[in-house]
C-alpha cells in the first residue's frame, strides 16, 4: 500500500509539445524580417514627403502617420498570429509579402490623385492628415505587421526554444527598422527621392515574395499587382517628364523638404516669374526671369533696416530659400555684409541653379539651424537680423519663435540694432493666434515693436504677410521718411491698440502649429 501511495504521488514531467513542421531553410526568415523592418520605417518616413506637397508637413502630419501606421501594424500582428495558429505555411507568408508590395504600388499609382481629393475637402488639417494616412499607408502596414508573428511561428520547431527564437527574430526586425530609418533619412530621401524610394520598397517586397515561394498567389492576382506596380512607375515618370517639358516644373527632394520649381506669368505685369514652393498653397521664393527686382511685396519691407538702422554694415538673415532679398541687398548696399543661415543645403543648390545666386565676398552662407547659430553667435555682432524662415504652410519653426530665441536675437544685435520678421497669420480672428503670441513674445524683450501690413487692403482677419519690426534702442524712431520707397512702407503700419494678447511663447510651451492649424483650415 505504501509503495502504491508513493508511486501515485510522483509528478511526471511532460515533454514539450512538438510543432509538427520542419523549420524553413536557415536565414530566410531572418532576412525577411530584417527587410520588412527596414521597409516599415522607410515607408513611414517617405510618407511625410508624399503628403507635404498636398497638405503640408507639420507635427500633425507626423502624428497621423505614426499613429495610423502603429495601429495598422498592431492589427497586422493580431491577424498574423491568428493565421499562424491555423495554418503556418511559407506560401502564405510569400503571398502576404507580395500583396504588401502591391499595396505600396497602389500608393505609387493613386497617391497624387487621392491626396488631391483629400486636400480639396473642407476637413480640418488634422482629419485630412489622418484620412490620408489611413487610405494610403494603413493597408501595406497591416500586411507588413502580419509578417512578424507568422514568421516566428514558422521558425519554431518546438516550444523548448520559443523564447530565444521570438527574441532573436524581433531583434532582427528591430535592427532592420533602425537600418531603414538611417537609410531613408541619410540617403534615400535626399539622393533618390520619395517616389523612387517607393519603387524600391514595392520592388523589394515583390522580389522577396518570389524568392520565398514562387507563384504563391494565383496568376490573376500576380498580374493585377504587377500591372499596378508597373503602371504606377510609368504614371509617375510620365508625369515628371510632362511637367518638366511642357509646364517648366521641376520637383526634387532635399534633406528637409520636397521643393518644386515652376515658371508662371505675373497677372499684373505680364512678366515671367520663377517660383520655389515647398507646400501646395504658397511660394517661398519668387524671381523675375528678366531681373532681380523683388517680386513678393513682403520682401521689400526688409529695406526698413536702412530707416531703423541707417548706418548698418553687418546683417544676419535667417532663411535663404531662393535668396531673393540677399541678392538685392548685395546690389543695393555695396558696403554692407550679409550672413545667411539656411538650414537646407539643397535650397542653396536650387538657388544657384534656378535663381541666379552667385558667390560674393560680402555674402557668407551657413547651413545650419537658425536657433543653433543664434545660440553660438558673437554678442553684439549684427546691426540687423532679418527672419524669413518657414516650414510648410507659413509655419515658422517653433525654436525660432520663443522668448529664449528672441533673447538670443537681442543679444547678437548691437546697441541700436533692429529685427525685421516676416510672419504669416492674421491680426484678428481665429487665424491670429500665432501672430498675437509672437507679438507678445517680442514685446517682452524689445522696448519698441511695430507691425506693418504688406497688403493694406487685406482684412485683419485674413491670413497674410505681417512684418514685425523690433528695435533694441530705447529712443522711439520716427515713422516719417523723405525716401519715397520707405515712406510708402511706413504708411502701412498697423495700430496695435486693441489687439488680443496671447501667452508668451517659450521653449517649453510653444504651440505654434496648433495656432497655425486654424489659419491653415481657413486658407
Amino acid at each position: 500500500m505504501a509503495k502504491n501511495k508513493s508511486s501515485s504521488g510522483i509528478k511526471k514531467t511532460m515533454p514539450a509539445p512538438e510543432i509538427s513542421r520542419s523549420s524553413p531553410p536557415g536565414g530566410i526568415l531572418e532576412t525577411t524580417l530584417f527587410v520588412c523592418g527596414a521597409v516599415v520605417m522607410i515607408y513611414e518616413i517617405t510618407g511625410a514627403r508624399l503628403l507635404a506637397p498636398h497638405i503640408g508637413t507639420s507635427t500633425y502630419i507626423w502624428t497621423s502617420l505614426i499613429g495610423v501606421i502603429l495601429a495598422a501594424l498592431s492589427l497586422g500582428y493580431w491577424l498574423g498570429g491568428q493565421a499562424a495558429d491555423r495554418r503556418a505555411e511559407m506560401k502564405v507568408l510569400a503571398g502576404v509579402l507580395f500583396l504588401s508590395g502591391g499595396a505600396v504600388a497602389v500608393t505609387i499609382f493613386a497617391g497624387d490623385f487621392l491626396l488631391t481629393l483629400i486636400a480639396a475637402t473642407p476637413l480640418i488639417l488634422q482629419l485630412q492628415s489622418v484620412l490620408a494616412a489611413v487610405l494610403l499607408f494603413a493597408p501595406a502596414a497591416v500586411l507588413l505587421g502580419f509578417v512578424t508573428p507568422y514568421a516566428v511561428r514558422l521558425k519554431m520547431s518546438s516550444l523548448d526554444d520559443s523564447g530565444r527564437i521570438v527574441g532573436r527574430l524581433y531583434a532582427i526586425s528591430t535592427l532592420g527598422s533602425i537600418f531603414g530609418t538611417f537609410l531613408a533619412g541619410f540617403y534615400l530621401i535626399p539622393f533618390v527621392g520619395a517616389s523612387r524610394t517607393l519603387y524600391l520598397i514595392a520592388g523589394s517586397l515583390l522580389i522577396l515574395a518570389v524568392l520565398l515561394v514562387p507563384f504563391a498567389l494565383s496568376r490573376k492576382t500576380r498580374t493585377v499587382v504587377l500591372l499596378v506596380f508597373l503602371g504606377g512607375i510609368g504614371a509617375q515618370e510620365i508625369k515628371a517628364y510632362y511637367l518638366a517639358k511642357t509646364l517648366d516644373i521641376y520637383q526634387t527632394d532635399t534633406e528637409y523638404s520636397t521643393a518644386r520649381i515652376s515658371t508662371t506669368t505675373d497677372p499684373i505685369t505680364g512678366r515671367q516669374v520663377r517660383n520655389l514652393s515647398i507646400d501646395p498653397h504658397y511660394n517661398q521664393s519668387r524671381m523675375y526671369l528678366d531681373s532681380d527686382e523683388l517680386v513678393s511685396a513682403y520682401t521689400r519691407y526688409y529695406h526698413l533696416i536702412r530707416h531703423f538702422r541707417p548706418d548698418f554694415s553687418q546683417t544676419l538673415m535667417i532663411g535663404g530659400a531662393g535668396y531673393s532679398f540677399p541678392k538685392v541687398y548685395l546690389q543695393k548696399y555695396p558696403e554692407a555684409h550679409l550672413d545667411v543661415v539656411e538650414i537646407d543645403p539643397g535650397m542653396t543648390t536650387l538657388a544657384r541653379r534656378f535663381f541666379r545666386l552667385e558667390d560674393d565676398p560680402r555674402l557668407r552662407i551657413l547651413h545650419q539651424d537658425g536657433r543653433v547659430y543664434l545660440n553660438r553667435a558673437e554678442t553684439g555682432r549684427y546691426d540687423a537680423v532679418l527672419l524669413d524662415a518657414f516650414g510648410s504652410l507659413f509655419s515658422v519653426p517653433f525654436q525660432l519663435t520663443t522668448i529664449e530665441a528672441v533673447r538670443q536675437i537681442h543679444r547678437v544685435l548691437k546697441k541700436d540694432g533692429v529685427v525685421v520678421f516676416n510672419i504669416g497669420g492674421a491680426l484678428k480672428g481665429p487665424a491670429s493666434g500665432f501672430f498675437q503670441a509672437e507679438l507678445a513674445t517680442y514685446q517682452a524683450v524689445f522696448p519698441q515693436v511695430y507691425v506693418f501690413k504688406t497688403s493694406p487692403v487685406t482684412g485683419d482677419a485674413e491670413v497674410q504677410n505681417l512684418m514685425l519690426v523690433a528695435c533694441r534702442g530705447e529712443v522711439p524712431v520716427s515713422l516719417q521718411s523723405p525716401d519715397p520707397e520707405i515712406a510708402r512702407i511706413l504708411a502701412t503700419r498697423h495700430d496695435l491698440a486693441g489687439l488680443a494678447q496671447r501667452p508668451v511663447l517659450t521653449d517649453d510651451l510653444a504651440p505654434v502649429e496648433h495656432y497655425n492649424s486654424f489659419a491653415q483650415n481657413l486658407r
